[in-house]
C-alpha cells in the first residue's frame, strides 16, 4: 500500500532527525570531526525545514502552549486546592 504525502513527510522527517541525534552521539566521542559536525547541522536544518512544512499542511507534531510557556499551568490552582472540604 502506497504511502500517503503525510506519511512520507513523517517518514522522511524521522529520517532526518535520527541522523541528527545518531551523529551527535558520534561526536560525543570525535568532537574533532568537522565533517560530521557540518552534516549533522545539515540534517537538523533540513529537519527544521520539514517539521514547518508539516506543521504548516497538517498541524503541530507535539503540545506547546499558545504563550510559549510551556510551564505556565503550574500558575492555576493544584486539585486539591479546587476540590470543596468534605
Amino acid at each position: 500500500m502506497p504511502m500517503t504525502k503525510r506519511e512520507a513527510m513523517l517518514k522522511q522527517l524521522s529520517t532526518y532527525q535520527f541522523a541528527a541525534l545518531d551523529l551527535q552521539l558520534y561526536l560525543d566521542t570525535h568532537a574533532d570531526d568537522g565533517r560530521a559536525t557540518e552534516q549533522m547541522q545539515r540534517y537538523k536544518q533540513q529537519a527544521r525545514t520539514l517539521r514547518q512544512q508539516y506543521e504548516k499542511l497538517y498541524g503541530p507534531l507535539t503540545k506547546s502552549s499558545d504563550d510559549g510557556n510551556q510551564w505556565s499551568w503550574i500558575n492555576g490552582p493544584w486539585p486539591w486546592e479546587s476540590e470543596a472540604d468534605n
